[in-house]
């Protein structure tokens, strides 16, 4: 089973992102984080029935200062939550859609994630992502 776990926004000026997100959802993020992998920080808030990610640049020549150098800020990926990340990207790969990187890896929030090719979803970078620890009975609610 697929479904929508968040839309990746990518911004420029977190402080500046997050006031006006925090204006116009009517709360606050809930979680920051760095992951070093991909060099960026996350900002999460839930929505309940999906989750929307603000991503800002961690370092110099990050995917996403590159993102917003040629494209600027906005939409930069849908995230599907899967139940079994390399049986979804086998069943993909056989359905012929291209990927990034096939091999999950850790991304934020607790999830292992890998990322199909534009090229391959009309232009549309789409993440897949999966819990760890999902059936181990922990909480990741917070």
């Amino acid at each position: 089973m697929m479904r929508l776990e968040h839309i990746g926004i990518a911004i420029a000026d977190p402080k500046k992102s997050t006031e006006l997100f925090d204006r116009l959802l009517g709360k606050s993020g809930y979680k920051q984080e760095t992951v070093e992998s991909e060099k960026v920080t996350t900002h999460f808030y839930d929505m309940e029935t999906a989750k929307i990610e603000l991503l800002v640049a961690s370092s110099e020549g990050s995917v996403i200062e590159k993102y917003i150098q040629k494209r600027g800020e906005g939409i930069h990926h849908l995230a599907f939550e899967v139940d079994d990340l390399p049986t979804e990207i086998n069943r993909l790969k056989n359905e012929g859609f291209q990927f990034i990187n096939e091999k999950p890896k850790p991304g934020a929030d607790n999830k292992m994630i890998c990322f199909l090719h534009p090229k391959s979803t009309n232009g549309v970078l789409v993440e897949l992502c999966q819990t760890i620890g999902k059936n181990e009975n922990m909480d990741f609610e917070n």
